[in-house]
């Protein structure tokens, strides 16, 4: 069996062992909870760093669950390689999020239309502006499509994917409100940065787990129950999407 190793040694995996979408949680015990939980025959085809990766079948297609690590550096470091020397064609994103707008609740699923950023990571575009990175349509438009069989509300809009998890500017959640961003997180624009450099297809949806003016917060047990939902979303839109 051939072995497939990333340039940066992130990733080893035997060849033809990661499908076509990936779902990508930050927490690569997210991901083994996807494999163990709705993906049957999963293997794990990835344990470099404990960045686990794993590959099974969802309603008889093949799909992949692995982690990709907090912040832009990290996401487009897994994204990149991912697209780049495994075949990966999509890469859907769930993960948490702070709840920023007037109408965003504990729990909601957000699905990021399109993500703003204070991270450089857009320079690597060589746009002539400033770009706005976003999702691919029609993997935006299954995630609405599932939600609703599903009864989930879903809201659909801008996020704000920041390198500060402590952001030393009080302000700035005040503004971006102002502006009608729905959420903050810490990767999405990476990966469509990525996505949209390489010609291939992404989609970000995540759960709010707290509320930046409210304060309120999901604890440990709350987060696992609720992300269900988002985790069912993203596997019915892979599913369509291959």
């Amino acid at each position: 069996m051939n072995i497939t190793e990333s340039p940066s040694t992130s990733i080893k995996a035997p060849e033809g062992s990661i499908a076509k979408v990936v779902l990508m949680p930050g927490d690569p015990l997210r991901a083994k909870f996807v494999a163990e939980n709705y993906l049957e025959d999963a293997e794990c085809f990835n344990s470099v760093r404990n960045m686990l990766g794993y590959t099974g079948t969802y309603k008889g297609k093949r799909v992949s669950a692995m982690g990709s690590g907090m912040g832009v550096p990290s996401m487009v470091l897994y994204a990149q390689e991912l697209y780049s020397f495994f075949g990966v064609e999509a890469i859907i994103r769930i993960g948490s999020a702070g709840g920023i707008g007037e109408n965003v609740s504990l729990r909601d699923v957000i699905v990021a239309m399109t993500a703003s950023t204070n991270s450089n990571i857009v320079v690597s575009a060589d746009f002539p502006g400033i770009i706005a990175p976003c999702a691919d349509y029609n993997m935006l438009r299954l995630a609405v499509a599932a939600a609703e069989k599903n009864n989930v509300p879903v809201k659909v809009g801008s996020v704000f994917t920041s390198d500060y998890f402590y952001n030393p500017l009080p302000e700035a959640n005040a503004r971006l409100r102002k502006l009608g961003l729905l959420a903050v997180e810490m990767e999405t624009a990476g990966l469509y940065v990525t996505a949209a450099r390489l010609g291939k297809k992404a989609l970000s949806v995540l759960t709010i787990s707290d509320h930046v003016f409210t304060g309120e917060g999901l604890s440990a047990q709350e987060r696992q129950d609720s992300f269900r939902e988002m985790m069912e979303i993203a596997l019915e839109t892979a599913w369509g999407t291959i």
